[in-house]
C-alpha cells in the first residue's frame, strides 16, 4: 500500500477512526482488561502507521471513549491516561504520535473541548500525544477559531477542514480566512486533512472543491 501510493505520488500521512469497526476496544471503560487490549492494540496500529509511511494517529472514536453509567470524569481522564502512558513508549520507537480529537457533546461526553483534550495531554505528559483540531467540531466551542488555534498551537500536530453542513471547506458556511491566516500567524506546518461525512457530492468534487478554495484562500491572503 505504502509503495502504490508512492507510485501515485502520494504520501499516506497517517491514520484515523483508530477504533472503528472493532469489537472489545474501549478508552475510558470501567474493564481493565479491555483497557489492556485497546492499549496493544493502538500499539500494533501504530507499527502498522510506520510500515505504511505515516506519523499521525487520530483518536476520534467517540463510542469508544464515551463514559460508562455512573463513571465520573475524573475517573474517565484516570482510565484515559492509564492507556495513553501505556502506548507511548512503543510510539516513541516507532515515530508515530496520537493526536487527541475533541469532539462534540453531540457525539460524546468525553473531551469536548481543545481544553479537555489540552488536559489528558499534560497528564499523559508525553510528546507522542498531542492535538488535533477540526473546524467542525470548533464550530461547538463558545472561543472562536482562530483564538482557538493560537491559544493551542504549541501542542497542535494535526488540522482537520470542514464545515458544519459535513462537507469540505468551501462547500459551506464558514469562511476560511480568519482559520488559515491563524494557521500561519501560528506557522502551523503540520499536515492538514479535508474529513467529511457527506460523500453524495463524490469524492473527486469534494477533493477538487476543498483544494480549488483553500488555494483561493491563501491566495487572498498573500494580496
Amino acid at each position: 500500500m505504502r509503495k502504490i501510493a508512492a507510485d501515485h505520488g502520494l504520501t499516506i500521512c497517517g491514520l484515523h477512526w483508530l477504533l472503528a469497526k472493532t469489537e472489545g476496544f474501549h478508552l475510558t471503560t470501567y474493564d481493565a482488561a479491555v483497557r489492556k487490549n485497546t492499549a496493544d492494540y493502538l500499539i500494533e496500529l501504530g507499527r502498522a502507521c510506520a510500515d505504511l509511511g505515516g506519523s499521525i494517529m487520530v483518536f476520534g472514536s467517540p463510542a469508544q471513549r464515551t463514559l460508562e453509567r455512573g463513571m465520573s470524569r475524573e475517573q474517565a481522564y484516570d482510565h484515559a491516561v492509564e492507556v495513553f502512558q501505556a502506548v507511548m513508549p512503543a510510539l516513541g520507537d516507532c515515530g508515530v504520535t496520537i493526536c487527541m480529537e475533541p469532539l462534540t457533546p453531540l457525539e460524546t461526553d468525553f473531551c469536548n473541548s481543545c481544553a479537555d483534550a489540552a488536559e489528558l495531554i499534560a497528564r499523559v505528559d508525553h510528546p507522542c500525544l498531542q492535538l488535533h483540531q477540526d473546524v467542525k467540531a470548533m464550530l461547538s466551542e463558545s472561543t472562536s477559531i482562530p483564538e482557538l488555534i493560537a491559544q493551542y498551537a504549541p501542542i497542535t500536530r494535526h488540522f482537520h477542514v470542514n464545515d458544519s453542513n459535513l462537507l469540505g471547506p468551501g462547500m459551506g458556511s464558514t469562511d476560511y480566512h480568519p482559520i488559515l491566516a491563524a494557521l500561519q500567524k501560528t506557522q502551523y506546518s503540520q499536515w492538514i486533512s479535508v474529513e467529511v461525512f457527506d460523500y453524495r457530492p463524490g469524492a473527486e468534487h469534494i477533493a477538487r472543491e476543498s483544494l480549488r478554495y483553500m488555494r483561493e484562500v491563501l491566495k487572498d491572503l498573500e494580496g
